[in-house]
């Protein structure tokens, strides 16, 4: 019963618009629901509600830090700081924008990682491009970029952080091994889009501040240098302390709130506008954060449930081929989180049968890093790209699967042929 309430609410969500239904309230019902029947199965209940705080903490770790995030961006957005970026973009063709976005998502999310990189360049193409269906096209392949910068390094995604922590993998040996297949796993399908696009975007109208609130070139500068630097800490942060890097980046947006109000302290509030940090909280997308939580409060349940290690032991013993498990696992974190999957992984497997950089380590953190972009909540990138551009699910099933499938297998294979060579 709780398999089929999640493939009614999966299947929900992926027709949010013929249902007019927002796919927030698909997921807060489909992931209550599960643990209800979870509960209501279980004689121990005891268990279940702690199985469930246990998860708790770590999807509020997950919610904090997308909250943060956003309202850090949308700060910097706030005082034009994104101008600093976009006054330096000078093309307005589509195939060089292309590949320039998809060159700095690519590095910036093996610095920062791939859901806050996400964010920052979605908030970057809304300054580009003004077309919608551009932008989404642009937007789809950030979720591709952002995902495939992630795999290869320690800090770019959640699943590549647990194998290092959990001493699967060493962080010089994952970015010597995986950059090649990463980048492959974008140069694929940029390579497939170029020959596709032809003429230039039409960049927007650039008007005075609607609210008729200009910042300064001094607040401009310094709030984009701040929230980049709140951004840039947090690995920093999360390295130096071993601290969960929502901790990081409530830390960054505690200080630029502080900073931010002391440059606006000579103003009176209603001078301050939409400059504050205040007004930042009630413009982010607040549904999108409501139907991460669904989301993932339903795989939850599929994982306290044993249902995902159950699955994975099953591909252990029908499957036995580890590069097939890796792009098995791959493919099932386009449906559901990568996180217990690799957890999951990590507990069938010790150290002692595959031990630090081996193989399977390396191939999994490339597989589950660059496998959820088939799908568009099939990774924290997609789902955060889906809430702030309302991306339809069909549309990007239609628009950018079948190029991020193409990408995800031409670079595994190169993992694998650079493996055997």
């Amino acid at each position: 019963m709780i398999i089929l309430i999640f493939i009614l609410g999966y299947i929900a969500i992926a027709f949010e618009h013929p249902l007019k239904i927002n796919k927030a309230a698909t997921a807060l019902i489909t992931g209550v629901l599960c643990w209800t029947l979870y509960i209501l199965s279980e004689g121990d209940k005891e268990a279940v509600i702690h199985h469930l705080d246990g998860h708790l903490s770590q999807i509020a770790g997950i919610l904090f830090f997308l909250l943060s995030a956003m309202v850090i961006v949308e700060l910097i957005d706030a005082h034009d700081g994104f101008e600093l970026v976009t006054d330096r973009i000078r093309t307005t063709s589509r195939r060089r924008l292309l590949w320039l976005v998809c060159i700095i998502t690519f590095f910036l999310s093996a610095l920062l990682d791939n859901l806050t990189t996400t964010i920052v360049m979605v908030s970057l193409l809304r300054k580009l491009i003004a077309d919608r269906e551009d932008r989404l096209l642009f937007t789809g392949m950030v979720v591709v970029a952002a995902n495939a910068g992630g795999a290869w390094s320690p800090m770019g995604d959640v699943t590549t952080t647990m194998l290092w922590v959990g001493g699967q993998i060493s962080a010089m040996n994952i970015v010597q091994q995986l950059f090649l297949p990463s980048a492959v796993c974008l140069l694929v399908p940029t390579l497939v889009l170029h020959f596709r696009l032809k003429g230039n975007v039409q960049t927007p109208t650039r008007t005075p501040d609607e609210s008729g609130i200009s910042s300064t070139a001094f607040e401009r500068n310094a709030v984009f240098s701040l929230g980049l630097a709140a951004l840039l800490f947090v690995p920093i942060f999360k390295t130096v302390t071993h601290l969960p890097p929502f901790m990081g980046i409530l830390l960054g947006l505690g200080v630029m709130w502080a900073l931010t109000e002391l440059i606006h302290s000579g103003k009176d509030e209603s001078d301050r506008g939409n400059l504050s940090v205040q007004s930042a909280i009630q413009r982010i997308d607040t549904p999108s954060i409501l139907f991460f939580l669904g989301i993932l409060v339903a795989i939850a349940a599929l994982e306290s449930t044993g249902m995902l290690s159950g699955l994975a032991g099953w591909l252990d013993r029908s499957v036995g081929n580890i590069t097939i498990i890796g792009l098995i696992i791959g493919f099932l974190s386009a449906i559901v989180d990568n996180v217990p999957l690799v957890a999951a992984a990590q507990g069938m497997y010790s150290l002692d049968t595959y031990p630090t950089d081996h193989f399977f380590w390396e191939f999994l953190a490339y597989c589950a890093g660059t496998g959820g972009s088939a799908l568009i909540i099939g990774s924290a990138a997609g789902v955060a790209a889906m809430g702030m551009e309302r991306i339809d699910f069909l549309w990007y099933l239609k628009r950018i699967s079948l190029l991020a499938v193409l990408g995800y297998l031409a670079g595994a294979g190169v993992y694998v042929l650079q493996a055997a060579w």
